[in-house]
């Protein structure tokens, strides 16, 4: 790359003067209108980035002959050039680090030590990637890693989180496991906006159902609500469906496993809904807003989706509940997204997860074996004006 253009390295802003002039101007400022240059910049960025993906994949094909394809890196969690490689790319299969920026050196750095410092032998593992990759992604099987579906940070069990949630001064109930999963169901189905906080937490960028905020995938206008009221980032952000592994194919045109959430996959041709002529004439945001599938929420304005697959063996209990969703309604998609606000990192502790509950307008927290509804807690006192201590990310 031109370095002359950007200037991350020292002057930790993203492009320099010499991108702006090439490009017609500055960057747009956080919450300005959106004009038609973002929209064809950013249109046009991601299809030269793509390009350059797929190019690179082919090229190690080439050179290689190899029919697996493992990724990392931070362009590896651009999921629509993940997508391409793997629709159009001559790989058997992919796999992509589920950490696949910054903090993935930490992987690669105890690899480094194990392999390269101690010496240990690499026989059991190359042994044991060789019959995993042989399980192939586009069969139902799917391919298992040993990353234990990510979920390698710290949990917290039922005596822990009641003892913060007293602390707190807060209105809980709890319930046994069957009996909260059927509620919470049903309040999703009632399109409620819920904080869903559960064993071991994900490593990586993506909620994986651990620390999520979930949410009704039919609605209409669930994927505003919760940009604006939950998440305060602009409206027309993308929000990623969480669906049942063994129906994925049902409503998205994808034959392999996304257990990490970095691939974007079409949505099955007859869950679309066909734009009228008027429609067609939309353009942007407007056009974005139009509903286009039978799950609005989590449908891009090109008929994608960036797919999470939840199978049981990864995480028993988001399946379950997933799974009696599906039940009473017949869909197995759900809304999954971060458990945070804008440039807030994901929620670790209980702690955490109530003050972010109680800062935005989340309907329900379910923490552990624990509900609490937001109409019975006290507000919080003496909060700071929060919003302003994070930009937009």
């Amino acid at each position: 790359m031109n370095m002359e253009y950007f200037d991350y390295c020292a002057g930790l802003k993203m492009t320099s003067a010499k991108f702006d002039r090439l490009f017609g101007g500055p960057p747009r400022d956080p919450e300005s209108p959106l004009t038609r240059r973002e929209m064809n910049l950013a249109c046009s960025l991601q299809e030269v980035t793509g390009e350059i993906m797929l190019r690179q994949a082919r090229h190690v094909h080439a050179e290689t002959g190899e029919e697996h394809l493992v990724l990392a890196g931070g362009v590896a969690l651009n999921c629509v050039g993940n997508g391409r490689i793997l629709r159009e790319g001559p790989f058997r299969e992919i796999w992509i680090q589920p950490a696949a920026g910054d903090a993935g050196g930490a992987l690669g750095s105890a690899l480094c030590a194990w392999y390269g410092y101690y010496g240990n032998p690499r026989s059991s593992a190359r042994s044991s990637a060789r019959s995993s990759a042989h399980s192939s992604a586009h069969s139902s099987e799917g391919t298992k890693d040993s990353q234990q579906g990510s979920f390698l940070g710290p949990s917290f069990d039922d005596d822990a989180i009641e003892s913060v949630l007293k602390d707190l001064h807060a209105v809980y109930r709890s319930l046994p496991r069957e009996d909260l999963l059927g509620a919470v169901a049903d309040l999703i189905a009632s399109e409620k906006v819920i904080g869903w906080f559960q064993g071991r937490m994900e490593f990586g960028p993506r909620a994986l159902g651990a620390r999520s905020i979930i949410g009704d995938a039919r609605s209409r206008t669930m994927q505003s609500v919760m940009n604006l009221k939950i998440k305060f980032r602009e409206s027309f952000r993308p929000f990623a469906p969480a669906v049942l592994q063994d129906h994925a194919a049902e409503f998205f045109d994808i034959e392999s496993e996304s257990p990490y959430m970095l691939l974007v996959a079409p949505v099955a041709k007859e869950k679309r809904l066909p734009l009228t002529r008027e429609q067609q004439e939309l353009f942007g945001i407007d056009r974005l807003n139009v509903p286009r599938s039978d799950i609005p929420a989590v449908t891009h304005i090109d008929y994608t989706a960036r797919i999470q697959t939840v199978s049981r063996d990864d995480h028993p209990l988001y399946y379950d509940l997933i799974e009696r969703f599906y039940r009473k309604t017949g869909c197995p998609v759900i809304i999954n997204t971060s458990f945070n606000v804008r440039g807030e990192p994901i929620v670790c502790t209980p702690g955490e997860a109530w003050r972010c509950f109680m800062r935005t307008e989340m309907d329900y927290l379910v923490m552990g074996s624990f509900l609490l509804a937001k109409h019975e807690q006290a507000p919080l006192a003496a909060d700071s004006d929060w919003k302003k201590e994070f930009a937009l990310d």
